[in-house]
């Protein structure tokens, strides 16, 4: 995994009217968020857009695929990421689109993970 560095600048320009894109290393590539929402990894020079079950669906009717990362033992793990359309990479508001809908996804996960807030009932 690596990240292109002129992809992130472009990324970071085309979605500054949405927020702010931070970027964390992860396994050579990038964990990408908006506004601190996961919503996208960088890999060997492509962008992976944060996928999940609500809007799989839509991912699917343009196409896009999924991710997957094959290990030496043969092993192949897929993750819920897509590769977005083509137009993303030199359409600003394409990948605005696209990129809101991953950060919803992203968000709908993180709400998932968060610990509920009930109080303790003894």
């Amino acid at each position: 995994m690596s990240v292109d560095e002129g992809l992130y600048a472009w990324i970071q320009e085309a979605l500054e009217p949405l927020g702010s894109v931070s970027r964390r290393a992860m396994m050579g590539g990038a964990t990408l968020y908006l506004d601190g929402v996961i919503f996208a990894i960088l890999d060997d020079g492509e962008l992976w857009l944060k996928a999940d079950v609500e809007t799989d669906a839509i991912w699917d009717a343009e196409g896009c695929e999924k991710f997957s990362v094959k290990f030496k033992d043969g092993r192949v793990d897929v993750m819920n990421y897509r590769r977005p359309p083509s137009d993303v990479y030199d359409d600003p508001e394409a990948l605005r689109r696209w990129a809101r809908l991953a950060t919803e996804a992203g968000a709908r996960g993180t709400a998932k993970r968060e610990p509920s807030k009930k109080p303790n009932n003894p």
